[in-house]
């Protein structure tokens, strides 16, 4: 696959197992994305651990577990790229967050009904090593990717992690549905059991990217002098961060079209159920979008080499801008899961080319601190939308409430206020192509390009 002309076949075979075990730790962690944190943890979360709980206390504290871990990962992030750069500690440290998110994810199975404060315990923490990891993991591409591969190696990745998060969680889905057919009890033991599924696929397949990923030689000291330095190197790589243009300008687009695509991934159960449709319509389309994801990111990443990844961003964006025009008229679970297929098209492929377009505009050598720096803004990226989708809901519901309303007038307006937070979100893919047009390439294609 990625053999080059005049290179030693025992290197060739090298480089091609590491790219391969680099791409297998996108469907080892995957299960957790797929299972644990879009499937059932939340579902789980209100009816068995926060058992008694009012609904809107349930999820003040799972949006408090989501948004303590997001934030240690977001601040965190820059500086563990530094010393990871410095003390050539990438591998180390992705091994070390895969691990913990493991030992948490299969502690989740432990925690009895109602011990909600546990299960948040254990969930942030396991959403930090989630989290924790990625930002090493993407910090491995500029490493393995060689000359005209990167796009279609970063989309690999994606690809296999669509693939594996999704025959995993639709295992679990079946076993919810009928446990005795697995030897289970009941639908409460299947998820406890689905726990300990994700944790097992996890950290079993992380096996094959320590055994075929190989370690990089640090640029600095290890140790302590590593952290020390790194404390010292994270202010000049901000300041550097905003003195190469093209790395800033594309990292402020992406922020916005990636707000954009993680707000409507996010947001799109509630948003059906606020629409009326049942809730295993909604868990058929997120199978969809996994399903379809596969082939859909590996195309993109060819389109990506063949067509110029700038262009197949734009495309996206502009699907993205579709689907979300589409969202805000749709009125059946047809509708829902057709747009299941379309952002099962797109989804990948959007979050493939973004990764392996940043790597064309930054340092080949810090590649872990500026990755921190991109993951950073991918956890703050779940901030705007919501907000934007929450603030248009409720002025349009009080600016369109007539001041004596019926039933019928109150449920006609509130879908209308639900339909325009939807349409709220273009303001962000409208932003974030703009700022991406601005994005001036590299003349001379690096080492990490595509030369296309």
């Amino acid at each position: 696959m990625i053999k080059q002309k005049g290179q030693p076949a025992p290197e060739a075979n090298a480089a091609r197992k590491a790219v391969w075990g680099w791409a297998i730790y996108d469907w080892a962690n995957s299960a957790f994305a797929t299972t644990v944190m879009a499937g059932f943890f939340p579902l789980f979360f209100k009816q068995y651990w926060s058992v008694g709980a009012n609904v809107n206390l349930s999820t003040a504290r799972l949006g408090l577990a989501n948004a303590l871990a997001g934030l240690i990962v977001a601040l965190a992030a820059p500086l563990l790229g530094v010393i990871a750069d410095r003390g050539g500690y990438k591998k180390k440290f992705l091994i070390y967050f895969a691990y913990q998110g493991v030992l948490m994810t299969a502690a989740l199975a432990l925690i009895p009904r109602g011990g909600w404060p546990w299960a948040i315990f254990a969930y942030a923490l396991g959403n930090i090593g989630f989290s924790g990891a990625n930002v090493f993991y993407d910090a491995m591409l500029p490493d393995l990717a060689l000359p005209g591969r990167v796009d279609f190696i970063s989309s690999l990745g994606y690809a296999l992690g669509y693939l594996g998060g999704g025959l995993l969680f639709l295992v679990n889905v079946l076993m919810t549905l009928h446990p005795h057919f697995f030897g289970l009890a009941d639908a409460a033991v299947a998820v406890r059991t689905s726990f300990v599924s994700v944790a097992l696929w996890w950290g079993c397949f992380t096996i094959f990217t320590i055994a075929w990923v190989p370690a990089h030689q640090p640029e600095g000291n290890r140790g302590a002098s590593s952290i020390r330095q790194g404390l010292r190197e994270l202010g000049r790589t901000a300041a550097q961060v905003r003195k190469l243009k093209a790395a800033f300008v594309f990292l402020l687009a992406y922020w916005c079209y990636i707000d954009g695509v993680d707000t409507i991934i996010r947001m799109a159960v509630d948003y059906g159920l606020s629409l009326g449709f049942p809730p295993n319509s909604l868990i058929v389309a997120l199978l969809v979008v996994q399903f379809i994801g596969f082939p859909a990111a590996l195309i993109f990443g060819k389109l990506g080499e063949r067509w110029g990844v700038r262009r197949s961003l734009f495309l996206a964006i502009g699907a993205y801008t579709a689907i979300t025009i589409w969202g805000a008229m749709m009125s059946s679970t047809t509708d829902f899961y057709a747009l299941a297929i379309f952002v099962g098209l797109v989804q990948g492929g959007i979050q493939a080319l973004s990764r392996s377009y940043y790597t064309r505009l930054i340092p080949d050598r810090k590649s872990a601190e500026f990755f921190g720096f991109y993951n950073m803004l991918g956890k703050f990226a779940t901030i705007l939308g919501p907000a934007l989708m929450g603030l248009t809901g409720l002025t349009a519901r009080r600016l369109l409430m007539p001041a004596a309303a019926s039933e019928v007038e109150i449920a006609t307006v509130e879908q209308w206020a639900t339909r325009l937070s939807i349409i709220s979100i273009l303001l962000l893919f409208g932003i974030g192509a703009l700022l991406l047009h601005k994005v001036q390439e590299p003349v001379q294609p690096g080492p990490n390009d595509c030369g296309h």
